[in-house]
Order: C-alpha cells, then structure tokens, then sequence
C-alpha cells in the first residue's frame, strides 16, 4: 500500500466522520436550537479558512505544494467570482433560517469550536511543513464524507421544517471538493516523489493528519454534547492550548 492510501485510508475511519452526531445529522434528526448552534458554529469554520489557508502558504517552501495550496485558496474565494466566495455563500445559509451574520460573527464560540480553529490554525502554520501538509491532506480528504452526512440531513431540514433553507453554500462545496483531494494527491507526491520523504517526515506527516481530524472529532463531538442546552454555554472561555502534542491514541 502506497504512503498516500494509507493515510487516506486512516482518514475515512476517523471518528472526524464517523460519530453519533454527523449520523444524527444526516437523518435530520436535529432540533432547530441544535440546528441553529450548529449553522452559527459551523460559520466560524467557513470565514476562517481562508485565513487558515494563507498562514499556511506562507509557511511553504515547496514550490509546488504552494501552487496547489494557491488553487484551494483561490477556490475558497469564488475562483475570482466574487459572488461565489464561499464565506459569503454561508452568509446566504444563516440569512435563510433567519440567523443575523453580525450576530454569528460576534458570538463567543463553543470551547470546542474555539479548540478546532485555533488547533487548525497552528497546525497550518507550522514551520514544520510535514505536519502542516498532513493536517491539509487530513481535512480535504474528509470533506466528501461529511458533506454527505451534512447535505441529506439538510434536505431533510428544509423538506420538513424549513423551505425556505438555502444550501448552495453545501453542494457547492460537495461539487469542488474532487479538485481539492485532487490537489492534495499531487502535493503530496510531490513532496513524496523519486527520493520520498524520510521517515522523521512521514511520522510529522501521519502527526498534521492524526492531530486536525482529531480537532474537528471535538468540534462535532462539543455540538452533540452540547444538544439544545443552556445558551450560555456559548460563553465559556476556550481553552486555547494546542493539541498536537497531545492527541490521543487511536
């Protein structure tokens, strides 16, 4: 088995993708207060990346991994379309179930939430640039899995609860999200190719995907135990220390 197929392999068995909330999720079977913390937590994810994804190309010394992480970013913000730029095609979704942007900009995130971003954040602009090119590997190849168990629940939601719920910032992204494992497999030969990464690489490599699959496990795992609580949940300081040193065995 090839370097690439066994960690593509370790991702689609990732808790990050296989856990009671994303299963709850893709029945619909959310009420709408747990519905409404998910599209205000799940905002943060969308207007950060992009800055996510910048750190991380400024940090990168391989040429060719920087034009591929260039093309995701470029995606990220509409390809040049700037009514396609993704953050804003989210905006659209929380106007739809009637949830103000300035208010879901302003909120104090989950801990959890709060965990996943900052834990992407310095995984992404690590100087290591092993472990930052696994924690990309890890969170483009999960993309297609969630989106099919965020996209059906979703359905679901505005078949039976609210019709007038827009989702094109979800399939929009269900459709790109080839290209961007697409994108990933070549970064990853490239750093991988005739001489292949050492084995010191390959270990921070297999440490980026364990580590950022690991932070959104918490993220999904903050908004099922969660459930339709207290609101003032949402104001819990987060804690802001990483995890990579500390994930845990799997």
């Amino acid at each position: 088995m090839s370097f690439y197929q066994e960690m593509r392999d370790f991702v689609l068995r990732h808790g990050a993708i296989n856990n009671p909330y994303l299963d709850r999720f893709q029945t619909g079977a959310l009420t709408d207060p747990e519905f409404r913390t998910f599209a205000v937590e799940f905002y943060n994810f969308a207007r950060f990346f992009p800055r996510i994804l910048v750190a991380q190309l400024v940090n990168t010394e391989d040429e060719t991994v920087a034009d591929e992480l260039t093309k995701v970013l470029y995606s990220e913000l509409g390809d040049g379309r700037t009514k396609n730029r993704h953050e804003l095609l989210y905006r659209d979704f929380l106007r739809s179930l009637g949830i103000d942007v300035h208010e879901s900009m302003t909120r104090p995130m989950l801990p959890s939430t709060r965990a996943y971003i900052d834990g992407m954040e310095q995984l992404y602009s690590s100087g290591n640039h092993a472990m930052a090119l696994g924690a990309s590997f890890g969170l483009e190849n999960m993309a297609i899995t969630m989106w099919d168990h965020l996209i059906p629940g979703l359905v679901q939601l505005r078949t039976h609860r609210h019709p007038g719920l827009d989702i094109t910032y979800f399939t929009f992204h269900r459709e790109l999200e080839a290209t961007h494992e697409e994108a990933m497999e070549h970064a990853v030969t490239a750093v991988d190719g005739v001489k292949g990464m050492s084995a010191a690489e390959r270990k921070d490599f297999r440490s980026g995907v364990k580590a950022v699959l690991d932070y959104l496990e918490g993220f999904w795992m903050g908004l099922e135990e969660r459930g339709a609580g207290p609101s003032q949940a949402a104001t819990e300081t987060a804690p802001r220390t990483s995890r990579v040193s500390r994930s845990r065995g799997r």
